[in-house]
């Protein structure tokens, strides 16, 4: 028998969008965090759950590091980036007493921290939580999956990057989605080609076309391919708004259209 969510503090948000892969260091964080900017930019009210427990990173991605989180009536406050509180998030590295600090846990702790972070965050009301996910497919993706399942998420974003070792791990993601009942959303073509900043000339460092290609044999969207940008790499060490400084990047218009994309998949929000 389905589970059925109870009133929790996932009550008012809209669409719940877990940003999946197969394999680590495809971009998964940079995809949630430009994901949830460029939505936020189109009037939404954003927020990110950061369960990728043993690498953190989007607290630095959105200069929110060294962030309390409080104890409210409802359960944990998560964390607003911007004076507008229209953009929150809760990862585990606002828990760390140390920045440098290791989460050396086994497998049934993590997956009690996922749960609790699902149930225990006072989101408030949301148009989108963005679920940043570690690689893989283990016990851990197991526990996001199931913990969320109730509240019917809209579905996955599945990342990967264009040479054959990524997509062959992340064609196994699909089968994870597949196997679990997780409806796929889109898959995005992460570091598609370098584009010089001088020349504008476009440099294919880890192939191109992987991404696409898999997602035409699997049957799923494809939502676009994001060139590696110096520019984004900066303004995500920096903790910069990527979407509001640089809209002359090679790489703005591809977030905006993967956003674009995730708009037309959902009826009108909050705002």
């Amino acid at each position: 028998m389905e589970a059925v969510a109870e009133p929790g503090n996932l009550a008012g948000v809209r669409h719940i969008i877990l940003v999946l892969s197969g394999k680590g260091g495809v971009g998964k964080s940079t995809i949630s965090t430009e994901l949830a900017l460029a939505l936020r930019h189109t009037g939404k009210k954003v927020g990110i759950l950061d369960v990728d427990l043993c690498g953190p990173s989007i607290p630095r991605m959105l200069r929110a590091q060294g962030r309390a989180v409080h104890q409210g009536d409802s359960g944990w406050v998560p964390v607003f980036v911007d004076r507008e509180q229209s953009i929150s998030l809760m990862s585990v590295g606002f828990l760390l007493e140390q920045p440098d600090e290791a989460l050396v846990w086994r497998g049934p702790r993590k997956n009690a921290l996922i749960k609790q972070f699902v149930s225990d965050v006072a989101w408030g009301q949301l148009d989108y939580l963005v679920v940043d996910t570690p690689p893989g497919t283990s016990d851990e993706h197991m526990a996001v999956v199931d913990a969320l399942r109730p509240y019917s998420p809209l579905g996955a974003l599945v990342v990967t990057t264009p040479q054959a070792v990524s997509v062959g791990d992340v064609r196994r993601e699909l089968t994870f989605c597949r196997k679990v009942g997780l409806r796929v959303i889109g898959l995005v073509e992460n570091m598609s080609g370098f584009v010089c900043p001088h020349c504008s000339e476009c440099t294919n460092v880890f192939s191109k076309g992987g991404g696409e290609e898999l997602a035409r044999h699997a049957g799923v969207p494809f939502l676009g391919s994001v060139p590696l940008d110096p520019e984004l790499t900066q303004s995500l060490e920096d903790g910069r708004d990527f979407i509001q400084d640089f809209p002359d990047s090679p790489a703005f218009p591809a977030l905006s259209s993967i956003a674009q994309k995730i708009l037309s998949e959902t009826p009108v929000g909050l705002s």
